[in-house]
């Protein structure tokens, strides 16, 4: 079967559920509701037409990514496949809802901004080097709270600065504090 892929505009219409542990990939979904509108040009005036909803499921590190960054009420753009998913409710009557399994997931900045802080990928042994191996010496490195591998994350002059699994991008770390 041939997957559909689709890019949906809208609102997050309820919380992110965020579910990571027991053996399984990290998984969030959320529920978005797109309203299209035309310009009904006899009442010279914008209508709204019927809402869609859809089912939200992003998987692994952009599960991660939604449920830090993803709150009820943004306006957000969402890529990916396209399902339905049919089954039998408690009274026997067939059920339907779309879901788009999610490849990519942001702002609309069509109706705001937004700021993209990169989050640091996790410590491995293949990536663990003293400072004097790296490639670049020149550059001075500062270190930063543990990342999720219990490695210390490097923030790098220039670029944002990193943000902890779970943490909100954009939040200060000094109003956290006091």
């Amino acid at each position: 079967m041939t997957d559909v892929y689709t890019t949906v505009q809208g609102f997050v219409g309820t919380d992110v559920d965020y579910r990571d542990g027991n053996g399984a990939p990290a998984r969030a979904t959320f529920r978005l509701a797109s309203t299209p509108r035309y310009f009904d040009a006899s009442q010279g005036a914008w209508r709204d037409q019927e809402t869609l909803w859809f089912t939200v499921k992003a998987w692994r590190a952009l599960a991660s990514n939604v449920s830090s960054s993803v709150r009820k009420g943004e306006p957000v753009v969402v890529h990916g496949r396209m399902k339905s998913h049919t089954w039998r409710d408690d009274r026997d009557e067939e059920r339907s809802r779309l879901e788009i399994e999610a490849i990519s997931v942001g702002h609309d900045l069509s109706r705001g901004t937004s700021a993209f802080l990169r989050k640091q990928p996790p410590a491995s042994a293949d990536h663990m080097q003293r400072p004097d191996q790296t490639q670049n010496r020149d550059q001075p490195r500062h270190e930063t709270a543990a990342s999720p591998g219990g490695a210390p994350a490097t923030e790098v002059p220039g670029w944002p600065p990193l943000v902890a699994a779970g943490e909100r991008p954009g939040a200060s770390r000094e109003a956290a504090k006091t």
